[in-house]
């Protein structure tokens, strides 16, 4: 879990205007799958193999360039646990896109894959984009889900892209970020748009550079 310091840093990124699109994203799943390690790994290149129960929610900004363009991420680590769940669904409002983790050694945590993706289509736009992950590939002998079984449940769910990861190894973790903000890119210009805040959003509705809360906000 990020510090103060390191939170009062997270908003001065955030507010950062130097860039051309802002596309706010989440990671979801059950706790323990590794949504926090693959966050730390993918934003900052760190890995712990300590486990880090989030608390309520948590975000990183990380800059990428797609055509010359500067492309800000805004990526949200959300909490697994049903006790957080009011809070953590409440951010899915906005999201341009998901990454949907579950942990290959944990049957529980695939299983809950589904639920996971109704809570998609009920709290976020239409128009998110959706990536299963299948986390901590580097650990084959403990694994209990074959990697088909997640291919099967990606077609299953309207044609996700699928891809198993590891943060410990960096094993395609990077494609897996890069695969989404791609989609995201090519439903803007499907939709002829150049505003990711328009797709799929209510009238008057935009996105917001500043996060709505800070964890410190959340253990009030």
């Amino acid at each position: 879990m990020a510090s103060v310091t390191d939170s009062k840093a997270g908003v001065k990124d955030a507010s950062d205007q130097n860039f051309d699109y802002m596309f706010k994203l989440l990671i979801i799943g059950n706790s323990s799958v590794g949504k926090t390690s693959f966050l730390f790994r993918y934003a900052d290149d760190t890995f712990t193999p300590a486990f880090v129960s989030t608390v309520g929610i948590d975000f990183k900004v990380k800059t990428v360039y797609r055509n010359e363009k500067r492309v800000k991420l805004q990526i949200w680590d959300t909490a697994g646990q049903e006790r957080y769940r009011t809070i953590t669904t409440a951010y899915y409002r906005g999201a341009m896109g998901f990454i949907l983790m579950y942990d290959i050694t944990n049957e529980e945590s695939f299983n809950a894959v589904q639920d996971w993706a109704t809570q998609i289509k009920t709290y976020s736009w239409d128009n998110a984009q959706v990536i299963l992950v299948g986390n901590k590939c580097d650990m084959e002998e403990e694994r209990v889900v074959p990697a088909e079984k997640g291919r099967l449940l990606a077609e299953q769910l309207v044609g996700l892209n699928f891809y198993e990861e590891s943060e410990k190894e960096s094993v395609l973790l990077y494609f897996s970020f890069f695969r989404l903000y791609e989609r995201i890119c090519k439903k803007m210009k499907f939709a002829g748009t150049t505003d990711p805040s328009v797709l799929g959003a209510s009238k008057n509705t935009r996105l917001s550079d500043t996060p709505p809360l800070l964890q410190q906000e959340l253990l009030m």
